[in-house]
């Protein structure tokens, strides 16, 4: 066989090769001394599809087992986004279970990023919202662009964030700031996120990546285990409770899926329209049950007026126990 770039008797020229193009790499790696850089590479904004989130779990695994590595830098390609957020796409035919389990992969990542044995520093320049806005939670610094912007924009689709984001930002900007955040879904500017307390500094676009990198360096300069056991020691100190948290938003985030609100958000988004919500909440002891749908402990249901008994509660309609620690979120399917 002839190899490609070398010509046949009696032809000239090359003979091109019929293999196709190798993909581009989903995360590329880049050394700066002590630091590693990992960039999002799925342009044009970096969505979070799965396989970009099993190559992303991949890298940071290996660099988290690498003793040479005293600090991360996380940043997207190009200047237009560091991520859009979650793959629609992937997500829009999900049932209740697969949501559920879509939730623990991006789960997983946050917590391989907050666990990691190393200071995490993203750094951002454009839009980073949704999945994206999650990651950049778990890790331990975020410095962004001037002209950067973040949001929880879930509820415009009928979700919640389901990768951490409904437990580590009320931690870090508050409940009153976090509500806003995640029940409007409004984008929200460098600056504001600045006052909010949920970045450590903005800087010139141009600069962020170098700056981050800078600091990462400053950060290696410190002894490894005291910066590890000092992250460690924050964290569990400002959330002890988080595995619970996490456990609750995945079961949440999966009961979602297969609502009216979820459908239809989802399908709007792809098809680029506005999406029309139905007008009312949909009625207690309808599949799945939701926890507001169960009354405070001591109060008793109010008797029907018809029949004088009490309303008859389905299984399905009664409250659910919040998952144990280390245990799998009960997701039924219909």
């Amino acid at each position: 066989m002839t190899a490609a770039g070398t010509s046949r008797p009696g032809e000239t020229g090359t003979v091109p090769s019929s293999d196709p193009s190798p993909p581009s790499p989903l995360i590329l790696l880049e050394w700066r001394g002590p630091v590693a850089v990992l960039t999002l590479n799925n342009p044009p904004v970096n969505v979070l599809t799965t396989p970009l989130l099993d190559e992303l779990g991949r890298r940071v695994l290996e660099l988290s087992r690498n003793h040479r590595v005293r600090a991360l830098v996380i940043t997207g390609s190009g200047e237009r986004a560091f991520s859009g957020g979650a793959s629609v796409r992937e997500m829009v035919s999900m049932t209740r279970a697969e949501g559920a389990r879509h939730s623990a992969k991006g789960q997983a990542i946050t917590l391989l990023l907050e666990g990691a044995p190393f200071p995490v520093i993203a750094a951002v320049r454009g839009f980073c919202v949704g999945g994206g806005c999650e990651m950049v939670q778990a890790c331990d610094f975020i410095i962004a662009s001037d002209d950067a912007s973040f949001g929880q924009p879930e509820i415009n689709i009928g979700e919640v964030p389901g990768w951490g984001g409904s437990t580590r930002l009320p931690r870090t900007i508050g409940p009153v700031r976090a509500r806003r955040w995640i029940m409007t879904g409004e984008k929200v500017s460098a600056a504001q996120a600045l006052e909010d307390g949920f970045l450590d500094r903005v800087v010139p676009a141009a600069d962020v990546l170098q700056t981050a990198v800078d600091f990462g360096t400053t950060l290696a300069s410190k002894p490894a285990e005291a910066l590890a056991a000092s992250k460690y020691l924050i964290n569990r100190t400002v959330d002890p409770d988080r595995a619970r948290g996490l456990d609750y938003e995945r079961w949440l985030w999966g009961l979602l899926f297969e609502t009216p609100g979820q459908r239809e958000g989802m399908r709007a988004f792809l098809e680029k329209r506005s999406a029309v919500f139905p007008l009312e909440r949909r009625s207690a002891g309808e599949m799945p049950a939701f926890p507001w749908e169960a009354l405070p402990q001591g109060v008793r249901r109010a008797r029907s007026r018809k029949t004088g008994t009490r309303r008859h509660r389905s299984r399905t309609s009664r409250a659910r126990r919040v998952p144990a620690r280390g245990r799998a979120s009960p997701v039924s399917k219909k």
